[in-house]
């Protein structure tokens, strides 16, 4: 895929060139307060669908994606056999609290369950439907009620993801079926107005108060069956019986289309990949199915799920870890086990997640991990460094930031024993521990009595010393400019096809003088001598002729034969004193050439 030049040089205007001079989130309405400050929620996909657990008589889910609570419908099973499954419930087992105290381990600061999903069955006694829990065990049960119970005992908020779309059991709810047998507005309305409205009325009326609705519609009411009237109209009843509850945009209604909606749901398990003002939430799982499935192999690392938080946190996002309990209320130890890893985390270093909100450097500035911010009444302010690996060399190199920090120190340190660091301008090293404080992620705080400023569109120093220079970090593209994804797994990397005279521009801060050798690196199929590369910098103008790359095998007895990217040396840059300094890359291809542009690395020369 292609990105336009011009849409390429106003993101970068728009990322690198622009000011900042606070960090509230500033489309955060009162409601919405409690959920920015949480951060981290659990979601609970449970149903009919945990006793199958992702099998149906032997035949496992027909579907690849393997979303268990889809077996009614992927394996098209008879309702009364599905209602069936309930008997292999071990109801004197099942203890919601449970989920809870769990939740409250984790770190976590609200529930949310899934009250009806796209089955149709209510985890209330719903009298709208007798297609719910109570009129299915002996003594009834009302999940809802006791889920709703132990959160007010145990401090956490209420959620509630409720289907109102999508509904396999009602005769006019929507299935994708009825694309081939279709339905009528009229019969969908009837639907809704038998079910979704009176079941949204119990909802909000007998389990005390609701922190969020979560509806799951995924796509914009315009391509589906459902009006903007009746949207409306749900929205209208929660505004009406509790005005403090959120609803999402999974409702159906972007946040563009109704400023009324408190935040955005992003598609499953996919994360934040850039600054917004308005909450926001990712929807995750620990592996890949949301219900309980036997047969899952896709774990997720405890080091990949606290990146993934981190990540959103850094960029005003929440994070919404998923469990799948099975039929006896049992979490999968690969679930619980990394919970609780995530609480014991947080225990720690929960003070750069809650009530942390996105600094103002762009998302990847820099490569050994993220920065969150929390700023005092006063303006006193806090960044929180989340570093990823621990650099080898105990030098954090931090760029961007102007005016020296007043403190530096560990969050793990109850001490607050001071790291030693210097500052010139917008360019600070920290002299890190020889030992990392956590074996996952430690937290480095720099203090500042005020909120700092920045200097957006640097390329920051990496943990390696030198710069790596890269179209998505270069403050202006000027020719061929339309950015190749990469391709064939990656063994193809992503690249600038260059067929005209271009020029490439990055800036960079040098905190004392130094020298860098320069590397390109390029893919170049034509022959010895044709084209030229070029580095002009510091009055200093470094060309060499563009060499053949060749090709190589990305897999062997593939036909996997691709063209090579190689690093080729320009020559050296000596900078004579600490300062600003433009590096422009200048590639020439010979006519009716191309040459493939990755990235430009200055290495330092110890």
């Amino acid at each position: 895929m292609k990105n336009e030049c011009k849409k390429i040089n106003f993101l970068l205007l728009f990322l690198l060139m622009i000011t900042y001079t606070g960090n509230a989130q500033k489309n955060t309405n009162e409601r919405a307060q409690w959920f920015t400050d949480s951060r981290f929620g659990m979601f609970i996909h449970w149903g009919v669908y945990s006793g199958a657990e992702g099998t149906w008589k032997g035949e496992k889910l027909r579907y690849d994606n393997d979303y268990a609570e889809w077996i009614f419908y992927r394996n098209r099973i008879a309702r009364n056999e599905y209602t069936g499954i309930l008997d292999r419930f071990d109801w004197e087992e099942i203890n919601p609290e449970e989920w809870v105290l769990l939740a409250k381990k984790a770190g976590m600061k609200y529930v949310t369950i899934t009250a009806k999903h796209h089955d149709g069955f209510a985890l209330w006694d719903s009298k709208a439907s007798d297609y719910d829990v109570a009129d299915f065990t002996n003594p009834k049960r009302d999940i809802i009620k006791e889920l709703s119970d132990a959160c007010k005992k145990h401090g956490l908020k209420l959620g509630l993801y409720y289907s109102h779309w999508v509904d396999w059991e009602h005769p006019n709810g929507w299935d994708h079926s009825k694309e081939i047998y279709g339905i009528t507005d009229q019969q969908y309305d009837q639907y809704w107005q038998e079910k979704v409205i009176p079941q949204m009325r119990e909802l909000l009326t007998n389990y005390g108060e609701i922190g969020l609705i979560w509806f799951d519609m995924w796509i914009h009411h315009s391509g589906s069956i459902v009006t903007k009237k009746q949207l409306l109209q749900l929205k209208g009843i929660i505004r009406q019986l509790q005005p403090d509850c959120l609803v999402n945009s999974r409702l159906g209604l972007s946040i563009e289309e109704d400023s009324d909606i408190d935040f955005k749901t992003l598609g499953d398990n996919q994360l934040g990949s850039r600054k917004e003002e308005f909450p926001w939430q990712s929807p995750a799982t620990v592996a890949h199915s949301w219900g309980f499935h036997a047969l899952e192999e896709q774990w997720k690392s405890t080091t990949t799920l606290l990146h993934s938080l981190i990540n959103n946190v850094s960029l005003n996002g929440n994070f919404m870890l998923n469990i799948g309990p099975r039929a006896n209320g049992d979490v999968p130890y690969e679930i619980s086990h990394r919970l609780r890893e995530m609480g014991d985390w947080l225990a720690v270093n929960g003070e750069s997640i809650y009530g942390s909100q996105a600094f103002d450097l762009v998302k990847d500035q820099h490569d050994w991990g993220k920065i969150t911010c929390k700023q005092d009444a006063g303006g006193k302010t806090k960044l929180y460094l989340h570093v990823y690996n621990w650099p080898l060399s105990k030098k954090l190199p931090v760029t961007g930031i102007k005016g020296k920090p007043v403190k530096a120190y560990l969050l793990a340190d109850k001490q607050k024993s001071e790291i030693p660091l210097l500052t010139n301008q917008v360019f600070t090293i920290l002299e890190l521990p020889e030992q990392q404080p956590d074996p996952y992620v430690s937290v480095v705080v720099l203090e500042y009595d005020h909120y700092p400023d920045t200097e957006q569109g640097l390329a920051a120093q990496s943990v390696f010393g030198g710069y790596s220079l890269k179209p998505s970090n270069a403050i202006n593209l000027d020719g061929d400019c339309l950015v190749e994804n990469a391709q064939r797994f990656g063994s193809i990397p992503a690249h600038i096809e260059v067929s005209k005279k271009s020029t490439y521009q990055w800036r960079i801060y040098i905190d004392k003088p130094m020298s860098f050798f320069t590397d390109v690196s390029y893919n170049y199929q034509g022959k010895m001598g044709k084209g030229t590369v070029t580095v002009k910098s510091a009055g200093v103008l470094l060309s060499v002729p563009v060499q053949p790359t060749g090709r190589y095998v990305g897999e062997p007895n593939r036909e996997w034969h691709i063209d090579s990217f190689n690093a080729h040396r320009i020559g050296k840059l000596t900078y004579s004193e600490s300062g600003y300094y433009d590096i422009i890359l200048e590639v020439d291809p010979a006519k009716n050439e191309t040459i493939d542009f990755q990235w430009l690395w200055l290495g330092e020369v110890l």
